[in-house]
């Protein structure tokens, strides 16, 4: 198979770059060159920027692909552009969307990927609904050949999957309090980018996955009290939890707020068995144990990666002293 991904490189797509190279795909890279993962040996880089969709038509002009993935594509006119690009020239294109689209907050659990697509609370989602209306749009009016695929909450040892990142860690470390949104005992889906690589790169030339949706998630479910306890127990420290309710983080941080509202506030647990049907040998094998070990071990081994932004751990003392005034 003959494969582009446009990015490459990130938290996820970087697992599915390598894992792709080792199963003897020619994997085409098409990304700026700016980011600190590697790109896999045997795969071809082509330097380029999307957002300037003339330079690489010129770029793609003696190129057709079984499969392209845009992993950075957010909005409609980011679509419009793959589109553009991509009419004729590619046998599948898959778009990676968000389960964050499912409906907040969900009636029923567990998801499944026929679950409504509705959230009123963040603009990144609906965002991400849109540009899957546009796509199957293209599949139905002129076989467009897209497949949709949905990750939620995916990490890597590089990606501490908590809002604050290493301060977050930093405050549990000195002792300080941590927010967690909620009561602490919403039920949270954490998948690493390893085990999301297996579902995906087992799509990729599936023609029989054309037209349809896939989300590719852990059967591990965390409440997020164990999360933090859990990453706790990796540092070798215990948190010291404050609960938040997540409309008061909402009013001093909107983009957190955001995150918890549209998302994070809200029990997801998926149902995968759509993903394992066409992937059988799909099956995710890290818990989140082994994965904070893993992000603890990699933040240990150079310290200039643990930053400390006190601009959160301000945020963090003034909405647990609101909290303390509510509930004295």
């Amino acid at each position: 198979m003959k494969v582009l991904f446009i990015g490459g490189t990130g938290i996820i797509s970087s697992a599915c770059s390598h894992l792709a190279v080792k199963q003897g795909i020619e994997l085409f890279i098409l990304n700026r060159g700016l980011s600190t993962r590697t790109v896999p040996l045997g795969a071809v880089t082509i330097t380029g920027d999307i957002r300037n969709p003339e330079s690489i038509k010129s770029l793609l002009t003696n190129h057709n692909f079984d499969a392209v993935v845009d992993w950075v594509a957010y909005t409609p006119e980011h679509i419009k552009v793959d589109l553009e690009l991509f009419r004729g020239k590619t046998d599948q294109f898959i778009f990676i969307s968000s389960a964050s689209a499912y409906q907040k907050p969900p009636k029923l659990l567990p998801i499944k990927e026929t679950t409504i697509l509705d959230n009123p609370f963040w603009q990144y989602s609906r965002d991400k609904i849109a540009c899957e209306k546009d796509l199957i749009r293209a599949w139905y009016t002129e076989n467009f050949p897209v497949t949709i695929v949905r990750p939620s909450h995916t990490y890597d040892p590089t990606y501490i999957p908590v809002h604050g990142g290493w301060t977050f860690l930093d405050r549990i470390i000195k002792g300080k309090e941590v927010i967690v949104h909620g009561d602490g005992t919403s039920l949270w889906t954490l998948t690493h980018n390893s085990d999301f690589a297996i579902g995906f790169v087992g799509l990729l030339g599936n023609k029989d996955t054309i037209g349809d949706v896939y989300h590719i998630t852990s059967d591990e479910w965390l409440s997020w009290d164990m999360i933090v306890e859990t990453l706790s127990s990796a540092t070798g420290y215990k948190p010291n939890i404050i609960h938040v309710p997540s409309d008061l983080i909402n009013v001093y941080d909107p983009i957190w707020g955001a995150s918890l509202l549209g998302d994070k506030a809200h029990s997801a647990i998926f149902d995968n068995s759509k993903i394992k049907s066409v992937v059988p040998g799909f099956q995710a094998t890290t818990s989140f144990a082994t994965g904070a070990r893993q992000i603890i071990d990699w933040y240990t081994a150079n310290t200039s990666r643990k930053i400390v932004d006190d601009g959160f751990n301000d945020i963090c003392n003034r909405i647990i002293s609101a909290q303390k005034k509510a509930f004295p």
